[in-house]
Formats: structure tokens, C-alpha cells, sequence
């Protein structure tokens, strides 16, 4: 069977942990496991990678992690924790021989990448300049990429158009949601018979665009996947402590963990 493997880069909120000029016991941790970069993800099919959100950590990441190469690259959202390290796939054109990198994200969020990045193209700068190599595709419905099928799952988020990600291979499937504080009914309907389901768990307390840990654990059981693992948290929370919280198939996940699927 071909590899189907998850790798978190990041697991963090859009202001990482630890936070600037905080020193509560989870930001001053010895624990590598309470270091969280700003959250994405790799995902390897086969011998191609694909990449799940560019987030400011990303360089560090790739170096950190080793990844490497990226065949295409999915946005959830506009964000700024989620696209400001967009510029760094410029790197792997040059690896892949200026190969042109395919990015898929919803149709507000494609509009939204070219107006703030309005220097990328599918073509080399006329003058010679370093400038990302990306074909900007809009999806909101299932399609076919890297031998894979990938489906969109539209999310509430804070008022911004965001959708997670189904990924069905080799006869197994994940669901990466990292930023979401509802889901639609239909949207949960998509999601039945995962092998993975990684889901935003942020904090204690209520948050008006992220899920808490109860709604988190809840929404977990109501989709049933096999395995569940839990990104995008605050500083509220130590790995270690948060571990021994969770039921065993349910539980964080953490910067640098890989998955074989």
C-alpha cells in the first residue's frame, strides 16, 4: 500500500506557544510537546506531498521537519496565522525544477491570496525576480488531485468563508478542521467513516470562532472517526495534562508527530 502519513508542523493558535512576553507554566515548559508553531500539516500520498495551510512558521517548519518536497497545497481560510508564510513555496518550485505548485481553496479565500500576494503567477518574472511559481484553483466541491480524492468542508468560522479538508487514499481517509466553531449539519454528514479526524480544540472558556474543549471532545464522538487528534490550542493548556484528560482515542497532537494512516 502506498504511504498515506500526516505530519503536524504546527499545532498552535495564530499567536504560538509560547506567547511573546508570557511566562504562565505552559509558555515557560520544558516539554518539547508545549512548543506550538502556528498550525499546519503535511500530508504524504504516495511519493507526493501535499501541504495543509502556509502559516508564518512555515520555513521554520520545513527546515524543523524536513519536508521534502509540496506538490500542491490546500487553504482553510484567509487568516493570517493560515497564509503568511505563502511566499516560502517559491523554494520548492526551484527543488521541483520550477515546477508550478497548485493551490486549492475556496473561491473567496483564491480572490483573497491574489490580492494580497498579486505578484504570484504561473509564469517566471520577466525581470529575473524570485516570485512563487502557484496555479490558483478554486474549489468548493469534491475533486482529484495527487491520486487522492479531495472534498471541502465548508465551516463556521468567525464570519470567513473556511472550509476543512476530506481526504480519501489507498482505501483510507482523514479530515483536517483546524479552524472552526460550528459545524453545519451537512457538513457532518461528509465526514462519516474517517480513519483521522484532526480537529481546532482552543481553550476552556467560550470563544466566538473556535471550539472549546467539550464542544471539541462532543463534536469528535458525534463524527465517530477511528482516531481523533486535537490542534490550534492556546497557552491554557499543557500537553501532559491535557493527555491524561482525553480518552486514548481522542487526544493532542503535537508539533512534529507523524501519522501513518
Amino acid at each position: 500500500m502506498p504511504p498515506f502519513r500526516i505530519r503536524f508542523l504546527g499545532t498552535g493558535t495564530s499567536v504560538g506557544v509560547p506567547m511573546i512576553g508570557c511566562a504562565c507554566p505552559v509558555c515557560a515548559s520544558g516539554d518539547p510537546r508545549d512548543r506550538r508553531d502556528r498550525c499546519a500539516a503535511y500530508v504524504t500520498l504516495g511519493d507526493r506531498g501535499l501541504l495543509l495551510d502556509a502559516g508564518p512558521d512555515l520555513r521554520a517548519q520545513c527546515l524543523r521537519w524536513n519536508v521534502p518536497r509540496i506538490d500542491a497545497v490546500f487553504i482553510s481560510h484567509l487568516h493570517a496565522d493560515h497564509i503568511f508564510g505563502f511566499d516560502d513555496l517559491r523554494r520548492f518550485n526551484t527543488l521541483q525544477r520550477n515546477a508550478v505548485i497548485p493551490c486549492f481553496a475556496g473561491p473567496e479565500t483564491i480572490a483573497g491570496l491574489r490580492r494580497i500576494f498579486p505578484y504570484i503567477g504561473e509564469q517566471p518574472n520577466s525581470q529575473g525576480l524570485y516570485r512563487p511559481l502557484i496555479r490558483f484553483t478554486p474549489v468548493d466541491s469534491p475533486f482529484d488531485a495527487l491520486g487522492a480524492r479531495l472534498e471541502p468542508l465548508p465551516v463556521l468560522h468567525g464570519g470567513i468563508e473556511t472550509f476543512g479538508l476530506r481526504i480519501d487514499f489507498a482505501g483510507r481517509s482523514l479530515a483536517y478542521v483546524p479552524d472552526v466553531h460550528e459545524f453545519p449539519e451537512a457538513t457532518l454528514e461528509r465526514m462519516r467513516g474517517l480513519d483521522l479526524l484532526v480537529l481546532n480544540l482552543l481553550r476552556e472558556r467560550p470563544h466566538p470562532t473556535h471550539l472549546t474543549l467539550g464542544r471539541a471532545v462532543e463534536y469528535a464522538r458525534r463524527i465517530g472517526a477511528r482516531q481523533t487528534r486535537f490542534v490550534h490550542f492556546s497557552h491554557d493548556f499543557l500537553h501532559e495534562e491535557l493527555l491524561r484528560r482525553l480518552p486514548a482515542d481522542a487526544q493532542p497532537a503535537c508539533d512534529g508527530q507523524e501519522l501513518a494512516l
